[in-house]
């Protein structure tokens, strides 16, 4: 059962041992299964919501591993199937919270309807309306993107129609889940309260990996000294980064969801080399025999870290100033140290499984038709490079506001 139950009720799931109100799962779930320990119980829905976003990632690297590795196969690829068991889960889940919610006559039921949002005469939780549609666009994307390959061949882009349907379903996905933790975050307390928390951080890594997954094609190394990358950073990364990281309250926020999507690159850098795989379509012009994996993370520790430190510093500054300096922070310390590392990146040290830039996909004509290791500029003089680092600017700093905003709404939210 969920929180708010009264002491009898709790009692009579414990075993006749009365435990107070105040060590209960806040949630408006009503799915649960035992917790860290004998007096708090994590509720089930948010573990499955969990599995489902983490599906989603190892899946979506996954399939560029395998595109980049085997080339276009069937659908039924066991990534796209780690990254529709999402859309499955995660609709399935949500969907049964809403019905649950909407339809139950238990007191449970009751306290939850009373906690709920109405939509279109359905009750229930609101991160779950939106992980609900979620999941009804990732399914949808599937014959989407399978009409699409037949009608006009291999992708050429990630962000094509079919693929920006399926990654707009798990972020939505990815939204609600967070929704959903965040509510029960706001209304815990104590140990309920710290695992809760940590869950939400999780999401906000989760959220974070999207956006620079959505971001790749302009943050490669060779683009690594061209403005243009910075700007996608700005766009992409600074509001998920700064709402979870400020609505969590955790004093090392933004470095935990940084450290988070850094792992998780790390890991698919270097596991998938593992695994023995070739091509099967043409032209070949590199000679793989293991899957390709995505390229080394983006060093978003930094600014992580620097905003960590900088936020103790300005507790009292007033909305707009603080997104200022944040902005600028995130910015700046992201292009000091991004940008030498970029010249590494480029030099014999980093051809290697740690750095993995060694490392190409099967059609691709690097070594043949062009310079792998040679910076590719994407502004053609001086004043077009500081034009569009003065727009990183402004977005970072706009896009940190937003995330002021969002992060005052989670932690509001108990719905």
């Amino acid at each position: 059962m969920n929180a708010e139950l009264s002491t009898r009720a709790v009692a009579a799931q414990n075993g006749g041992v009365a435990v107070p109100d105040a060590s209960q799962p806040v949630s408006i779930n009503i799915l649960e299964t035992k917790g860290t320990s004998a007096t708090f119980r994590m509720p089930a829905a948010i573990w499955c919501m969990l599995v489902a976003i983490t599906s989603d990632m190892i899946g979506a690297y996954w399939d560029v591993a395998w595109h980049q590795t085997i080339g276009r196969d069937t659908f039924w690829t066991p990534a796209h199937l780690a990254i529709q068991l999402c859309g499955v889960l995660g609709g399935l889940t949500s969907g049964f919270l809403i019905l649950s919610t909407t339809f139950g006559h238990s007191p449970a039921a009751s306290h939850r309807r009373a906690a709920s949002v109405k939509i279109w005469g359905f009750r229930g939780p609101l991160g779950a309306f939106m992980a609900a549609w979620g999941g009804f666009a990732m399914i949808t994307s599937a014959p989407f993107d399978n009409w699409w390959h037949n009608a006009y061949g291999l992708d050429v882009t990630i962000l094509s129609p079919p693929h920006v349907l399926l990654m707009s379903g798990s972020s939505a996905i990815d939204i609600g889940t967070l929704i959903l933790i965040g509510g029960a975050m706001n209304r815990a307390q104590g140990d309920s309260r710290a695992m809760f928390r940590r869950l939400f951080l999780y999401v906000g890594g989760i959220i974070v990996m999207h956006g620079c997954f959505l971001i790749t094609e302009y943050t490669v190394s060779q683009a690594l000294h061209s403005a243009t990358a910075y700007l996608a950073v700005s766009l992409a990364v600074p509001l998920a980064l700064v709402g979870v990281a400020r609505a969590s309250e955790h004093r090392w926020g933004n470095t935990i969801v940084v450290a988070i999507y850094t792992a998780a690159v790390l890991a698919q850098l270097w596991i998938f080399p593992l695994f023995a795989a070739q091509p099967k379509l043409g032209p070949v012009y590199q000679n793989v025999t293991h899957f390709i994996p995505m390229a080394f993370p983006l060093l978003l520790i930094v600014p992580g870290l620097a905003l960590d430190l900088l936020w103790r510093a300005t507790k009292a500054w007033k909305p707009w100033l603080k997104a200022a300096a944040t902005g600028l922070v995130f910015l700046a310390s992201f292009v000091a140290f991004q940008w030498p590392f970029a010249n590494f990146l480029m030099s014999p040290l980093s051809r290697n499984r740690i750095f993995g830039t060694h490392y190409f996909s099967y059609d691709d004509t690097a070594g043949f038709m062009f310079d792998p290791y040679k910076f590719q500029a994407s502004e053609n003089t001086r004043i077009q490079f500081w034009i569009v680092m003065t727009l990183a600017l402004i977005a970072a700093i706009l896009t940190t506001r937003l995330g002021f905003i969002w992060a005052n709404w989670l932690k509001r939210v108990e719905r």
